[in-house]
């Protein structure tokens, strides 16, 4: 095992969030333990714990990982200021992420942060970033600047596309439809457009 003055604080976080990765990448998240991880650094899980109180906040951390590595992905995809567009593009690049990674996509939805304990800020603000590239090509839809209805739109369709991930990642979606995820996702997004488009209180026609 590593002396614990063979790395920095901030070294062994960063090994340690590389280590979680790449075994719920390899093994699942029912493989992911606080030994799991101390284990593929060399070090003990008491030096785990002096970085995490728990593994809820390693798991927390690789969920804030993984948000970023979902908005690298996202954020390239070329912007052209129309709705339906934008938002397909971003439908494909999302769906090629979950087909990259279904174990990190499926820890970030499935696992539950304890309702005892306010979530971090910080966690909130990474979410935050990946909805706004939604917002963003929902934004000419709201010229009247409708900041609140905007972002509870942009929920709704991110909430709808992962019933629909979700549904596809379990094996059941053909208990809804024998269509395949990417068609029904992309329906989803034109149907929503259309009733934006025929909502006169907030887009105009």
């Amino acid at each position: 095992m590593a002396r614990r003055s063979d790395h920095t604080r901030e070294q062994i976080f960063d090994m340690a969030m590389a280590a979680a990765e790449r075994i719920v990448e390899t093994e699942g998240y029912r493989a992911l333990t606080a030994r799991s991880v101390a284990h593929a650094i060399g070090y003990s899980p008491g030096t785990l714990y002096n970085l995490f109180a728990n593994l809820d906040e390693i798991v927390l951390h690789l969920n804030g990982r993984t948000l970023d590595r979902l908005y690298d992905r996202l954020v390239v995809a070329p912007y052209v200021g129309r709705p339906e567009a934008d938002l397909l593009r971003l439908l494909d690049d999302y769906l090629a992420f979950l087909e990259d990674h279904p174990h990190l996509w499926q820890v970030l939805f499935d696992y539950k942060w304890p309702k005892d304990r306010p979530r971090p800020l910080w966690y909130d603000q990474k979410v935050a970033r990946v909805l706004g590239l939604i917002e963003r090509s929902l934004t000419p839809l709201f010229p009247r600047q409708d900041e609140h209805r905007l972002a509870d739109v942009a929920r709704i369709l991110w909430a709808a596309l992962h019933g629909i991930c979700s549904l596809a990642d379990m094996g059941r979606l053909d208990v809804v439809s024998a269509r395949p995820a990417r068609d029904m996702a992309g329906d989803l997004v034109r149907l929503l457009l259309a009733g934006l488009v025929a909502e006169p209180a907030a887009v105009p026609r």
